[in-house]
């Protein structure tokens, strides 16, 4: 095997984290005599929860074991959440393909190549019923990750608990649900910023009332740092988004304590460990914060950062794949220290396919690695008290309130969406980031240094090209055996409560009981609502 190819360094090294905070290099009792010690880091499962959301934290129960699954055919992903969870997973986690995520039935033209090649083809609560076949909704918790057409997912997945004969009280689960974040990071959406944070309030307030253990939005800062964010930003603009949300379902009426208990995040785990960490206990710092001090909230639960964790997808590389597996676990393991609720680990192949079945396996194993072998586990925020991740934490709480005071000043995150500020800092922050790869100030292992001529070959998981053709057929069939006149009740019952700002959610469980589909309800947010452009294309 040829030697791997080592580059000159660069002549002047700058010891930074991986989005370019400056590292001292050593840390003492200055670097945190400025702040209020005691009173900021606390005990676990103490205000502000610095230390952790609980406190035992992972002595008391493990962090929930979730990977992402989802491709071809609802029958396709069912097989793999039945193989997950034999192998001790211990939470669903759905992914959507492209079409569904978008608002888009299987059989629409738009949908041609896409269909089951990202994730799970869901047209219909059909399809619904035969992802979770075999799966007893109060049994797992379930993750879905989808935005612009979650509440006609949820409002499926709703109808299959009913069709189980499972109360809602007793459904646990988080659906993304996250548009302000689609409109800075990820790019999908159907409806402007304004209706689509009413749907989600709508989604925040039926479930209040009637699924009070589900999450009904994760908010995200994953998407932002795979945008190309730092740290500090994907704190300061998941943050910003979750006061915007807390702050629309207040003027809708609702108690700030009546749901702020389940709101969730959703974090990704970058390769700076140290930094990664101390991202993790500043966010639960400042949420704390803002909840009680911002919003006034009296119930310690709503205080509470409850967060997933995804280790970095744009960390990983095609070349030298089996470097990923390191990767995965340093990441995993900065999650894992600093407090994570939840957790779902890369598979080493996902830059070059689907997950295979042996890359999940193996990626899953490596969080039961972390968490039976390691001895994290056994005392809450080992590293809390480190005079690095101390200073760290507090700089980037300093750092992101700077970023979230100027968000107020602009009117709000929507404001500052529509004036571009968000997808702004995100893009010079990761033009930033390459011209260190490209003059090699920053090394990425196998891609700008160490790099061999020999390719490592992985059996790659394929998705036949038939699954479109019979997921296709399905829909069509499914579409003719309905009965016409109560789909059309159901989306009549749909278009008037968006029409005159009436909660979608009982609507729309009706609507999709009656066959109505994906497509159809989004046609109805798109003729509505409005279609969304961004205003950088416009």
């Amino acid at each position: 095997m040829t030697a791997p190819a080592r580059k000159a360094p660069p002549p002047e090294r700058r010891f930074t984290t991986i989005s370019d905070m400056e590292i001292e290099a050593v840390y003492g009792p200055a670097d945190i005599a400025d702040s209020e010690y005691d009173e900021d880091i606390g005990n676990p499962g103490e205000y502000p929860f610095t230390r952790g959301a609980y406190p035992t934290m992972y002595r008391g129960k493990l962090w929930t074991m979730r990977q992402f699954a989802g491709f071809g055919t609802p029958e396709d992903t069912n097989k793999r959440f039945h193989y997950l969870l034999g192998q001790g997973q211990t939470g669903l986690s759905t992914a959507f393909d492209m079409p569904t995520l978008m608002g888009y039935d299987a059989d629409h033209e738009r949908s041609l190549g896409e269909v089951g090649r990202e994730g799970v083809s869901v047209s219909s609560l059909a399809d619904m019923e035969i992802l979770f076949d075999g799966i007893r909704l109060d049994q797992v918790t379930t993750s879905m990750t989808v935005n612009c057409s979650a509440s006609i997912l949820l409002a499926m997945y709703f109808a299959l608990a009913e069709k189980q004969g499972v109360s809602l009280e007793k459904v646990g689960g988080t659906i993304q649900n996250d548009m302000l974040k689609e409109f800075t990071a990820q790019k999908e959406w159907i409806s402007p910023p304004r209706p689509s944070v009413r749907v989600i309030v709508d989604m925040i307030e039926y479930c209040a009332e009637h699924a009070p253990r589900w999450h009904p939005v994760s908010i995200s800062g994953y998407h932002i740092r795979e945008a190309g964010s730092t740290a500090v930003q994907e704190l300061a603009f998941t943050l910003g988004d979750g006061i915007c949300y807390v702050q629309a379902a207040i003027e809708r009426g609702l108690d700030v304590d009546s749901f702020a208990p389940r709101l969730s995040f959703f974090f990704n785990v970058h390769n700076d460990f140290l930094e990664e960490i101390a991202k993790f206990r500043a966010a639960r710092r400042m949420w704390a914060k803002i909840m009680r001090e911002r919003f006034g909230a009296k119930n310690p639960r709503s205080w509470l950062l409850r967060t997933h964790a995804q280790t970095a997808g744009c960390s990983l590389t095609a070349q030298q794949p089996l470097n990923n597996v390191a990767r995965v676990a340093i990441q995993a393991l900065a999650a894992v220290l600093g407090g994570t609720n939840s957790l779902h680990t890369n598979s080493m192949d996902e830059t070059l396919a689907l997950p295979s079945e042996p890359a999940v396996l193996a990626a899953l194993r490596t969080q039961q690695i972390i968490a039976e072998e390691t001895g994290v586990i056994n005392t809450a925020d080992p590293l809390g008290g480190s005079y690095a991740i101390e200073a760290l934490t507090d700089r980037l709480e300093r750092e992101a309130f700077e970023y979230i005071d100027k968000i107020d000043e602009l009117g709000g995150m929507i404001a500052a969406i529509d004036e571009g500020f968000p997808q702004r800092e995100i893009a010079e922050a990761s033009y930033h980031f390459q011209q260190q790869l490209d003059s090699g100030e920053k090394i990425m292992v196998g891609v700008n240094d160490y790099v061999t001529e020999e390719e490592i070959s992985l059996e790659l998981l394929r998705i036949p090209q038939d699954v479109e053709r019979r997921q296709v057929e399905r829909v069509r069939a499914h579409k003719a055996a309905r009965t016409a006149s109560a789909v059309e009740e159901g989306l009549r019952a749909v278009r008037d409560a968006a029409a005159v700002d009436r909660n979608l959610m009982p609507p729309m469980i009706d609507a999709v009981k009656a066959g109505c589909t994906v497509g159809e309800i989004s046609d109805i947010f798109r003729d509505v609502f409005g279609v969304y452009r961004d205003p950088a294309l416009v």
